[in-house]
C-alpha cells in the first residue's frame, strides 16, 4: 500500500513597512495618522497580486502586519514613528509565536526621515531581523529615489527597485520583490541567501534631472535588465537616491544580487563606474527658468495648455504644499491679466479657507487668506478674492475652486497632488482647453505630459528646491557631486560585498 505524500506546507511570509519620502528641509511633519496605516488583510488587499485570485495569492501563507504609507512630506515625529514601529514589531512577535516565519516582505520607499533618527529604513530592518531571526529571508522592493545605507543593504536579503521615472513600473517592482522571495524560499536552506554587491556612488541629484525619459538615465537603466539576465545574477538596481534630506546615507547606490559573487561584484562596479562617468550628462527633463521667465513663456505661447511645474513645493517630493510664492506671482501678474489668458493653479492646501468656501457654497463671492501656514519662508499668506465655482467633498478632503479674474485657484483641506486629467475634470476644470496649467510637481506625470502643448519647470523655492546648493546640506558624505569638487573621487572606493550563502 502506497502512503499518500503530503504536499509541502506553504511558506509563512509577513508583510509590513513604513513608506514615505520625507524632506528634512521642509518644516512640515508627517504624523502617524497621515501615514494611514493598514492592518491585517488590508495590507494584502492593497496589491492585486496578493488579493484572492492574484498571481501570488496561493503561493504562501501571507500575514499582513502593518503597512503605513503617505505621499511625500516632512519628517515623521519621533513619537509617531515609535508607535508604528512598536506595532510592527509586536505583530511580528505574535506571528512568530504561532510558528516561525520563513520570510518578510518589507514594504518601504527608502527616503523616510524621522526627527532625531538617521536611516529609518535601516533601523526598522535591524529591528525586524531581531524578531524574525537569522533564518528568515527579508525582501524589499523600493523606490529608485530611496536610499540604501550599508545597514539596510547588509540586513535585507533581497533588494530590488523601480527602473522607471516616472514610476510606471512601481506595482511590477513590488510584485518582483515578493516573487523573488518565494523563489529563494523554494531553494534548500543554506542556498537561499544570494551575495549582494553594494556600491555607494557620491552623486546627489533630483529626480527632475534623472528621469528615465532622457539620457543618460535611459541607457543606464536599460543596463539593469541586461545584468539581471546574466547567469548567476538574480537582480540589479540603480538607486539614484533622495537629495532633499540631509543624512549621511543620501547618495546614489548601485546593487547587484546573485549567487555568483564575483560576477555580482564585477557588474556592480562596472555599472557604478558608468554612472559616475556620465554624471555631467544629467540635466533637467524640461526647459527651466525663474518663475518670471517661465510665466512670460507661458503667456506668449501660441497654443495651450502650457503647463508650468511649480517644482520647489512639490508635495510628491516632500514639499509642504502651501508655499504661496507662485500663486502670489500669478495673481499679481499684469502680463497675465493683459493677455486675456486664464490659468489653473493646483493647488494650495488651507483647511480653514477650504471649509469656509465650502460652507458658503457655489456661487458665493469670497475673500480668503491662503497658504504659508506650514512653510511661510519663501512668501507670506496670499489674499484671494473671487467666486466659488466648485465644491467637491470626499472621504478625507474638501476641494474648492475659487475663480479670480485670471486664475482658477484650487484650494484643498488636505495637501494632495494633481497628476491626472480626472483630478481637474472632477472639479469642473478642463486642463486640455486651459491656456496655462500650474501644478506643484517636478517632472510631469504621464497624463499631464501627454496633454501639455508645451511645458517648463519653474525653479521655485520650497522644501524641495531644485537648486540643492541653496538648501545647505551639512551631513551628507563629502565630497559629493554636484556640491563639491569630485575630480579625485574613486566611485567604487566604498564598495562592499555581502557574501550570502553562496558568495564564497
Amino acid at each position: 500500500m502506497t502512503t499518500p505524500t503530503r504536499p509541502p506546507a506553504l511558506p509563512r511570509v509577513a508583510v509590513c513597512g513604513i513608506s514615505l519620502e520625507a524632506s528634512t528641509f521642509s518644516p512640515a511633519l508627517t504624523t502617524a495618522a497621515m501615514l494611514a496605516p493598514r492592518r491585517g488583510r488590508e495590507v494584502l488587499d492593497a496589491w492585486d497580486f496578493w488579493r484572492p485570485g492574484g498571481s501570488l495569492a496561493d503561493r504562501a501563507q501571507w500575514i499582513g502586519i502593518l503597512q503605513a504609507r503617505s505621499i511625500a512630506g516632512g519628517a515623521i515625529p519621533a513619537d509617531d514613528h515609535a508607535l508604528l514601529k512598536a506595532e510592527i514589531l509586536a505583530g511580528l512577535v505574535a506571528a512568530v509565536a504561532e510558528a516561525p516565519l520563513d520570510g518578510v516582505v518589507l514594504d518601504i520607499h527608502g527616503a523616510a526621515s524621522v526627527v532625531g533618527l538617521d536611516d529609518m529604513e535601516g533601523d526598522l530592518a535591524v529591528a525586524v531581523r531581531a524578531v524574525v531571526g537569522p533564518d528568515c529571508l527579508i525582501s524589499s522592493g523600493m523606490d529608485l529615489h530611496g536610499n540604501v545605507s550599508r545597514t539596510l543593504a547588509g540586513t535585507v536579503d533581497l533588494l530590488t527597485t523601480y527602473r522607471t521615472a516616472p514610476h510606471v513600473d512601481w506595482q511590477e517592482t513590488k510584485e518582483r520583490a515578493a516573487r523573488n522571495l518565494l523563489d529563494r524560499l523554494a531553494l534548500p536552506p543554506g542556498r537561499r541567501r544570494p551575495a549582494k554587491a553594494w556600491v555607494p556612488v557620491p552623486i546627489l541629484l533630483p529626480g527632475e534631472m534623472t528621469s528615465t525619459r532622457q539620457e543618460p538615465a535611459t541607457s543606464l537603466y536599460a543596463r539593469v535588465p541586461e545584468i539581471e539576465a546574466l547567469d548567476g545574477i538574480l537582480d540589479a538596481g540603480i538607486w539614484i537616491g533622495y537629495p532633499w534630506a540631509d543624512e549621511p546615507r543620501n547618495c546614489a547606490v548601485v546593487m547587484v544580487v546573485g549567487d555568483d559573487a564575483g560576477l555580482a561584484t564585477k557588474e556592480a562596479a562596472a555599472l557604478a563606474r558608468e554612472l559616475w562617468a556620465r554624471r555631467e550628462e544629467f540635466g533637467f527633463v524640461a526647459p527651466t527658468g525663474t518663475l518670471a521667465e517661465v510665466l512670460a513663456r507661458a503667456v506668449a505661447a501660441p497654443t495651450g495648455p502650457f503647463v508650468i511645474s511649480d517644482s520647489g513645493d512639490n508635495p510628491t517630493a516632500g514639499g509642504a504644499g502651501d508655499v504661496t510664492w507662485t500663486l502670489a506671482a500669478l495673481l499679481a501678474s499684469e502680463e497675465l491679466a493683459a493677455s486675456g489668458k486664464r490659468a489653473i493653479y493646483a493647488s494650495i492646501p488651507d483647511a480653514p479657507a477650504a471649509l469656509a468656501a465650502a460652507e458658503v457654497g457655489v456661487g458665493a463671492d469670497v475673500r480668503l487668506t491662503l497658504g504659508a501656514r506650514i512653510d511661510p519662508r519663501p512668501a507670506p499668506p496670499v489674499q484671494v478674492s473671487g467666486r466659488v465655482v466648485a465644491v467637491v467633498p470626499s472621504e478625507d478632503n474638501v476641494e474648492v475652486v475659487v475663480r479670480t479674474p485670471a486664475v482658477d485657484v484650487v484650494v484643498t483641506r488636505r495637501r494632495r497632488p494633481y497628476h491626472l486629467e480626472s483630478d481637474f475634470t472632477r472639479l469642473g476644470l478642463d486642463p486640455r482647453t486651459a491656456d496655462i496649467v500650474v501644478v506643484k510637481i517636478g517632472y510631469l506625470e504621464p497624463e499631464l505630459f501627454d496633454l501639455a502643448a508645451d511645458w517648463m519647470l519653474a525653479l521655485t523655492p520650497g522644501g524641495v528646491d531644485q537648486h540643492l546648493s541653496r538648501l545647505g546640506h551639512r551631513r551628507v558624505r563629502r565630497p559629493m557631486f554636484p556640491l563639491d569638487d569630485v575630480s579625485s573621487v574613486d566611485p567604487v572606493a566604498d564598495a562592499v560585498l555581502f557574501p550570502g550563502d553562496t558568495g564564497g
